[in-house]
This record gives structure tokens, sequence and C-alpha cells, in this order.
């Protein structure tokens, strides 16, 4: 219980900071573009970003992604599979979505573990085995267990607000001909935003991703099964295009899109190599 009520504080103190982050870049970017009065406008506009990053960012994730919900019915397999890594992780069953994109692929999302849910792609479930595709799951589990998230659910948010907030600065500054600091203050931050977007979802996933991979062998009991996934996975990443939001990129287990040069220098996903390294490094202990 004890370890329980820290993860929820340590969860909720990232995220506070995390939305503390996004009202500050706000107000200080109101400040410059328009003074006191404009700071004030972008003050509000934060307050409604964050209660929406809150309260709805497991549906906005899932409505980026294209997830729609998916029956018993329709994927028993899947449903027999998660109800019993549920049970050996001693959580609760999570709403299951399913991604209509080829690219093998997934992620979880959600307020806390009874508000979450999991969604994988179409291509997930006819490209990997049955150990393959548990260890994958197992994984999303363990963002559920170690409460991760709401913060990657919120971080995703805060992305697309900024990415949001730089294409309006680029017309509001584009129409104010009487001052050029306005004009050129807008262009930087078309440039710096998404740059910002990226540091701050940088800041929570790459560590989130060893740790969930670690938790998620636990939950799966045996490494070998996340492992193969991975490397299964960035193979098919690299070969099959996946049309996706760049905000609700962090939120996959592998990065749906290679980045390369400072792109890559920039990943929000930690290398497949040393994941797939640690991980079979636990393979003596389990």
């Amino acid at each position: 219980m004890t370890t329980t009520r820290q993860s929820n504080f340590a969860a909720g103190l990232r995220t506070t900071l995390l939305l503390a982050t996004l009202t500050g870049l706000f107000v200080v970017i109101g400040a410059l573009i328009g003074g006191s009065s404009t700071a004030l406008m972008f003050l509000i506009m934060a307050a409604i970003f964050n209660m929406g990053a809150y309260w709805f960012s497991d549906k906005l994730a899932l409505r980026m992604s294209g997830a729609r919900p998916v029956s018993e019915a329709e994927a028993p397999r899947l449903y027999q599979m998660v109800r019993e890594l549920t049970t050996r992780a001693d959580l609760p069953m999570p709403r299951l979505y399913v991604i209509p994109q080829e690219q093998p692929n997934a992620f979880a999302t959600g307020r806390n573990p009874k508000n979450s849910a999991v969604a994988v792609t179409a291509g997930i479930m006819t490209r990997l085995s049955e150990d393959e595709l548990r260890g994958v799951i197992a994984h999303e589990l363990a963002h559920i267990r170690n409460r991760d998230i709401l913060i990657q659910s919120v971080a995703a948010t805060i992305g697309g607000a900024i990415t949001y907030l730089a294409y309006m600065l680029m017309w509001v500054g584009g129409d104010d001909n009487n001052s050029p600091l306005g004009v050129i203050g807008a262009l930087a931050m078309v440039l710096l935003a998404p740059l910002a977007a990226s540091l701050i979802q940088l800041s929570i996933s790459r560590q989130r991703e060893f740790s969930a991979d670690a938790t998620g062998a636990q939950i799966c009991g045996n490494p070998e099964s996340l492992a193969s996934a991975l490397l299964r996975l960035e193979e098919s990443a690299k070969a099959i295009p996946m049309q996706v939001n760049q905000a609700a990129e962090p939120l996959y287990i592998v990065k749906p899109f290679r980045g390369s040069g400072i792109a890559a220098l920039f990943s929000t996903h930690p290398p497949i190599e040393e994941r797939v390294r640690r991980l079979r490094q636990m393979r003596p202990s389990l």
C-alpha cells in the first residue's frame, strides 16, 4: 500500500510539473507577443488545455491514433491474453482498442488503472507470435501499473497544445505589420515549439520505457518474449509506414516512424538494441 501511495504521489507530482510548464510557457509567450492582456488570454487558454489534458487525454490520444473499441467477440484471443496478464499483474481489465494500421505497434493510456485503455494496431495481431504479443501487452500493462499512463498522455496532449500554439502564432504574427519583433518572435516560436514539445516528451519517455520493459518482463514471465517482439517491431517500423500524429508518438512501444540526424537525438524512445540488451540480461534472474 505504501509503494502504491508513493507511486501515485510521484505520478501526480510529475503531472503537476508538466501542466505548470505548459502554463508558464503559454503566459511567457503571451507576454512577449502582446503584453499583459495577451498573457492573461494565454493563461486562460493554458487552463483550458490543462483541464482537457487531465480529464480527456486518454480520449484525445485514442482519437489521434484512430483507435476504435473492440469487443471480445471480435478479438477473443486478445481479450483472453489481456485478462490472463492483468490477473498476473493484479490490475483491473483495461478497455481494449484496435488501430486500423498495418504496422505492428501498441500503447496504453488513461488517468489511472481503473480508467485505462490498451490500443494495439491491426498489424500486431497478425505479425507477432503468441509469446511476442504477450510481451508487448505485458509492457503496456507495466505502464499502467507503474502509473506512467497519465504522465505520458498529458505529455502527448501538451505536445499537441504547443504545436497548435505555434501554428496560431504564425498567423497572428504574420498579420502584425506594425511589429517586426512580433513577426520574428512568432516565426521563432513556429520553429522552436516542436522542439519544446519534443523536449517535454523526451524528459518523461526514455527512462520509463526501460522501467516498463523490466516490469513487463516480470509480468509475462519471459524477458525474451518482449526482446524478440521489440526487434520484430523495429524492423516492421522501417518497412511499413504508419500514419500517426507526432504528438502521440511517445505513447507507442516503439517509435512509429524513423528519424535521422538531429531528429534522432531527440527521439523519445531509447535505442532498441539497448532495450533488448537489458531484457536479455534479466533472463538468468527470471
